[in-house]
């Protein structure tokens, strides 16, 4: 065999080489891919360019010249190709802000809404079907709108500052959402038919069934020749769309500055061992109607206020109230 026999097979191999490793690190779309392709080549145990380097030993000594010469071109490319995508996957890494867009995609984890939330929702389709509009005001107040208006006089024991969260220049964190209705009633005349939703105030000591931060939503219906029966009626009707046609709620006689007469409203809590207060609820004191400008010959309603997270609780088993606002998520899950 002839010295020119023996060369040109070897840079024939050594040219495939080159153009199946150009091919390979070319196609390589991921860090992971490009490895691969750097330990087939350019491995230092078993690469294919080392097996071609190992071949140096069997060529004629009239030939290994021309070979290695070649030899060094080939490992140059490699070496080039690999380094060029190398840098290729990395900015595209880092163009998509550090994930390699190449690699399958993980399904990001939905949230849903919260249970408090689930039911105030679930409490505006209710009274809407009942024909009352959704109103909602601020909850930095003034004393006018959270007392005054409210026929709750400057010595009742509800305006203590020890019982509200007082600001400055005769401001406060709203006590109820009462005085969305006093401004509802001071921006149209009758009829009225609203709910009032949003938070409310109080510095009570927090347990199972208290928090100083909690909401509230309150009905308001004024007409002419609205009467209790109207109140209970609806009242009834809610608690059973909401509740369940077996719920059990009563009446008993009580007393709100701005409702005469007044009642508070009890459901029979779970298992039926004990009765637990719903909200209060009564027809609307003539002196209310004074303070936003209506005539109380003429018209009459009702109102009442009850409890979001009470409702809430009822509605899903849940004995303490404090589990609505830890945000384990253990817990939110099942609703």
């Amino acid at each position: 065999m002839s010295s020119t026999e023996s060369l040109e097979p070897a840079l024939h191999e050594l040219d495939q080489l080159q153009a199946q490793a150009a091919q390979a690190f070319e196609s390589a779309t991921t860090a992971d891919a490009v490895e691969v392709a750097r330990i087939e080549y350019l491995g230092q145990k078993q690469g294919r360019l080392k097996a071609a380097q190992e071949r140096l030993k069997t060529l004629e000594p009239a030939v290994k010249r021309a070979y290695g010469q070649r030899f060094n071109g080939v490992k140059q490319a490699l070496e080039i190709a690999f380094d060029a995508a190398r840098s290729r996957v990395e900015r595209r890494t880092t163009a998509a802000g550090g994930i390699d867009v190449t690699l399958p995609g993980v399904a990001p984890r939905l949230g849903h809404r919260h249970p408090l939330t689930q039911t105030a929702d679930e409490l505006i389709d209710i009274f809407g079907r009942f024909g009352f509009a959704v109103a909602r005001g601020p909850e930095v107040e003034d004393v006018r709108h959270n007392f005054d208006a409210l026929n709750i006089p400057p010595v009742h024991p509800a305006r203590d500052p020890l019982d509200n969260f007082y600001l400055s220049e005769g401001t406060m964190l709203r006590s109820q959402t009462s005085t969305i209705q006093i401004r509802v009633m001071e921006s149209q005349p009758p009829p009225v038919r609203v709910i009032a939703m949003g938070r409310v105030y109080r510095p009570d000591t927090v347990d199972a069934t208290h928090s100083f931060m909690f909401h509230q939503v309150e009905g308001l219906m004024v007409d002419k020749g609205v009467t209790m029966a109207d109140l209970k009626t609806v009242l009834r009707l809610f608690a059973r769309s909401y509740l369940g046609e077996d719920v059990q709620i009563r009446f008993r006689p009580s007393f709100f500055p701005f409702t005469e007469p007044s009642v508070e409203v009890d459901m029979l809590w779970h298992g039926g061992d004990r009765w637990v207060e719903m909200g209060g609820a009564g027809m609307v004191d003539p002196n209310v109607f004074k303070a936003v400008g209506y005539e109380p010959e003429q018209v009459t309603g009702f109102a009442f206020g009850l409890g979001i997270e009470r409702l809430c609780m009822r509605r899903h088993g849940i004995d303490d109230i404090r589990l609505l606002y830890q945000n384990d998520v253990r817990f939110l899950d099942q609703f």
